[in-house]
């Protein structure tokens, strides 16, 4: 059984790897005026982590994938576009971990924070992300406390209605494939971890085939659950970052920039937002 499984995921990985894959300029101007509608017209993705359920407590270090929710688990972070199709991913690090440290773990936050980020994003282009994430040049998180401002209210309410494809994403993912709900088998060393790895990564494919075949979700296929809160490898120590107050001022600067964009754009001229 073993060996038939590894030759199916090794078939699927050869015929399908382009699905996943970074949007070229063409297409991210398309996402852009997509999300141009909710107020983001610089936005080319959206993402959210999750957490894939283990059955079983992980013989190394097993405590560190106890979760918030109760659960062991390995977190997973999804990035997608305005078509629930999955644009990247970076998954393997233990669930308790929290979905800024797990981002700052993947190969695109190290490329996102050198000369090569022209290659992902053209000038002014950016992320959107929720309250769980940090605000930098690239990603536009969500105000963590809005405190009763209603300029920060206003612009989560914007940054939630725009958000909710990326949660749908990941519900019909988990839909589509029951075994990201849980996984029935016990991590025991990094090689099967890896192998958990691989397997999400064969989901994600199979799911953006069958997103660019236009075979969309229904009702009938059972219900979208969707969790309210690329690339294969286990994460390597972090890289120390560039000066860290820096990049946060840099981020408060840029999502000051966003948030006037979107509220200008959204609001209509008695002052409330055009959806409400």
């Amino acid at each position: 059984m073993v060996n038939y499984t590894n030759r199916v995921i090794t078939a699927i990985e050869c015929c399908l790897k382009n699905e996943i894959n970074w949007p070229n300029r063409l297409e991210q101007t398309r996402i852009a005026s997509v999300f141009a509608v909710g107020g983001f017209p610089r936005c080319i993705g959206l993402v959210d982590g999750t957490t894939i359920r283990l059955s079983q407590h992980p013989a190394e270090d097993g405590e560190t994938y106890f979760d918030r929710k109760g659960d062991y688990s390995i977190n997973a972070q999804i990035m997608s576009d305005d078509r629930k199709r999955i644009i990247y991913f970076f998954a393997g690090m233990p669930g308790s971990c929290h979905d800024v440290t797990c981002l700052r773990q993947s190969s695109l936050w190290k490329r996102v924070h050198s000369q090569q980020q022209h290659l992902l994003f053209d000038r002014g282009q950016y992320l959107l992300g929720d309250s769980g994430y940090t605000s930098g040049e690239r990603l536009v998180a969500a105000f963590r406390n809005a405190g009763g401002d209603k300029d920060k209210t206003d612009f989560n309410t914007c940054i939630a209605h725009v958000r909710i494809a990326n949660e749908h994403c990941i519900g019909i993912l988990k839909s589509r494939w029951h075994s990201l709900k849980e996984v029935w088998t016990q991590l025991k060393n990094r090689a099967e971890n890896q192998y958990l790895v691989r397997w999400v990564r064969c989901c994600i494919l199979l799911h953006n085939f069958l997103n660019r075949r236009k075979d969309d979700w229904t009702e009938a296929d059972g219900p979208i659950e969707v969790d309210v809160e690329s690339e294969v490898q286990i994460p390597a120590p972090l890289t120390p970052p560039l000066d860290e107050h820096a990049m946060i001022a840099r981020g408060c600067r840029r999502r000051l920039e966003v948030q006037s964009e979107c509220l200008a754009y959204m609001r209509n001229v008695n002052g409330t937002l055009a959806f409400q």
